[in-house]
């Protein structure tokens, strides 16, 4: 049964998945890399977290086809509810929107006790993902972006530490566009921040012709900051 593929995105994301961890994966949908990352003898047991009914059946169905049963627990949940204090030391949450990830994380925060790395994808948002790890004692260790199926990809990793750390120069900046992506500054970077660019003059260009009201004001200068920020990181 070792011969499980994940999609590039979930590779990436086990990738980073510490050997002989407890993992929670949260918002798991197939159970597919909880099962990969067993297969793989990365992990000794793991939780695979749903909330919908549906998905939740698939991972159990995946649980059971892959003969894992006794080291893959399946549970129904909202968020981190579906974990008790120190069950693990490695949570994944893959495939959400950065304020929900960011949500589930306060929410659950008690839940983080005993909890040594974070490793999450968020679709969108990864902004509010880093201001929470800022907040909240997570220093933000490593970041990926990759490219799959014409969509681009966010994935950060964070342990307990020193929260500012990866920021040395504009935290503003690197809050936005990622402290080691802006480093790295590969063709997926550069391609994702070359779009938004994109998109964000296009907004602008039509709040400069709408009322001068003070809430098109006030996101004509949010965004102009932000063009400004990532023609920074850019260049």
């Amino acid at each position: 049964m070792n011969e499980l593929k994940l999609s590039k995105r979930l590779e990436a994301v086990a990738e980073y998945i510490p050997m002989g961890s407890k993992l929670a994966d949260i918002g798991s949908d197939h159970a597919y890399l909880p099962c990969y990352a067993f297969l793989q003898k990365k992990i000794t047991f793991a939780i695979a977290g749903e909330i919908t009914e549906g998905p939740f059946q698939s991972a159990n169905d995946q649980v059971t086809s892959c003969h894992l049963n006794n080291v893959i627990d399946v549970r129904k949940g909202d968020g981190l509810s579906v974990i008790e204090r120190g069950e693990v030391d490695c949570i994944t949450i893959a495939g959400m929107g950065g304020l929900l990830i960011r949500d589930i994380l306060e929410t659950g925060k008690e839940k983080l006790s005993g909890v040594k790395r974070l490793i999450l994808q968020p679709n969108v948002g990864s902004k509010h993902v880093r201001q929470w790890f800022i907040l909240n004692g997570w220093e933000l260790i490593a970041e990926t972006i990759l490219e799959e199926d014409e969509k681009i990809y966010e994935i950060l990793i964070a342990e307990r530490g020193a929260p500012y750390e990866p920021y040395e120069e504009d935290i503003e900046k690197g809050l936005l566009v990622g402290p080691f992506l802006v480093k790295e500054n590969n063709d997926s970077f550069k391609r994702k921040w070359t779009n938004e660019l994109k998109h964000w003059r296009m907004i602008l260009a039509k709040l400069d012709h709408a009322s001068h009201s003070y809430d098109n004001l006030s996101k004509k200068k949010e965004l102009e900051q932000k063009i400004t920020l990532v023609t920074e990181a850019l260049t």
